[in-house]
């Protein structure tokens, strides 16, 4: 077994894909969109679905916004620099909303900024 893919639901599809593929860097991998039923998905990730777990965005017709909620917590992604990513999503407009440094009561360098829908992704420098 593995982990395929998390869903996440988006107020706007193309504002999100830009997001992720043009500020954090991952690839467009496909889309469906099904009028019939009122919504569209847009599969991003690092590498290919058949070898890595991807993020699911999902855009239903008509919805702008959702609430968030307590229960979700972040999306984590491993980078070489976790102070260069947080400086190269601010310098592309995006929200940093904790700056790098290390987690609570340990050593491993960590930031958290947000993607367009209120979503925290968090960094973890890499090994």
């Amino acid at each position: 077994m593995r982990i395929l893919h998390t869903m996440l639901r988006v107020g706007d599809l193309q504002r999100s894909v830009r997001f992720y593929t043009e500020v954090l860097g991952m690839k467009l991998l496909r889309t469906t969109d099904r009028p019939e039923q009122k919504y569209s998905l847009a599969f991003v990730g690092y590498d290919d679905e058949d070898r890595a777990a991807v993020l699911e965005l999902t855009y239903n017709y008509g919805v702008e916004r959702y609430e968030l909620g307590s229960a979700f917590g972040h999306v984590a992604i491993q980078v070489p620099d976790v102070k260069k990513a947080c400086e190269d999503v601010r310098r592309q407009g995006g929200k940093v909303t904790r700056e790098a440094g290390p987690v609570k009561g340990g050593t491993t360098v960590i930031a958290f900024v947000e993607d367009p829908d209120g979503y925290k992704i968090e960094f973890i420098q890499g090994r």
